[in-house]
């Protein structure tokens, strides 16, 4: 698996019946996870819970805070910054197993001997954004949100990365993918994070099994000649693993290397979280 455990702001402290109890920085949140179906390994622990979020019957949920916590804090990992938040949708903003997927990309991107162009697809508050923005590429950041999108801005400059070095786009990345081909613009890293379920800014529906396989194939053709990488996110997919790393080699797979492999984050009282699945391209030295 890719293991994640390179955080010093964040944490898993455990995890168990459902929940997981998460340190972010100063802050400990106890948040849903329906694939944690052990028990507690430490009960008194998550009596520290600044705040829990408690789905609701009807599908939804709210945060039931114990302290009054701030509207937003900040988040450090290495030289990148970014703001975290509870939100009404249980997430914080930021999914902290993709640090280990930004520390691939840093690499590859270091290798490379002039400023690579890379493609960041639903790409949310921006993580890999920065991520790959500090390693010295220029990267667009396309998502159909247009708050996401701002939030991304704002982490950003928190990083202190110059404006020049990015560009935000809020579309339908499908259609954005087409039109880059049309008009020539090609990448030397594309990376994509797509939810199970979607709408774009016009109303476009995305549905995962009917739409990726031919979104990673489009994608190919915007790659450059000299490619970084090529990665799949699945986090909300359910897809195992190896259905991405399917996906990639037969849509690049012959042109390189592919890993295929579980995301997970330590946890503070003994195992691992799962956090869905990458697969990962990587051209041969």
């Amino acid at each position: 698996m890719f293991l994640c455990d390179q955080w010093r702001d964040y944490e898993v402290l455990d995890t168990g019946d459902g929940e997981k109890l998460e340190r972010w920085k100063d802050v400990v949140l106890c948040r849903p996870d329906p694939q944690v179906i052990w028990p507690k390994a430490d009960p008194a622990l998550w009596k520290k819970a600044d705040a829990r979020y408690v789905r609701s019957s009807t599908g939804g949920g709210e945060w039931q805070f114990y302290r009054k916590l701030p509207e937003r804090w900040v988040l450090a990992f290495d030289d990148l910054k970014f703001y975290v938040r509870p939100t009404g949708f249980k997430h914080t903003g930021l999914f902290p197993e993709q640090a280990v997927n930004w520390l691939y990309m840093r690499e590859q991107i270091k290798k490379a001997k002039k400023q690579p162009m890379i493609l960041n697809l639903f790409a949310y508050t921006g993580g890999a954004t920065v991520a790959c923005a500090a390693a010295g590429a220029h990267v667009t950041h396309v998502d159909a949100a247009k708050g996401m999108t701002q939030w991304a801005k704002e982490n950003r400059d928190l990083s202190g990365i110059a404006e020049k070095n990015t560009r935000f786009i809020i579309e339908d990345a499908k259609a954005f993918v087409a039109r880059e081909i049309r008009r020539g613009n090609h990448y030397d890293g594309i990376l994509m994070d797509p939810p199970s379920y979607g709408r774009g800014p016009g109303g476009e529906v995305w549905k995962l099994e009917n739409e990726l396989y031919g979104l990673a194939e489009l994608c190919t053709q915007a790659l450059s000649d000299t490619p970084l990488f090529y990665l799949i996110n699945g986090y909300t997919t359910g897809f195992a693993a190896s259905v991405l790393g399917n996906i990639v080699q037969r849509c690049i797979g012959n042109r390189g290397t592919v890993e295929a492999e579980e995301l997970a984050l330590k946890v503070t009282t003994g195992g691992v979280l799962p956090c869905g699945a990458t697969a990962r391209w990587t051209p041969d030295a």
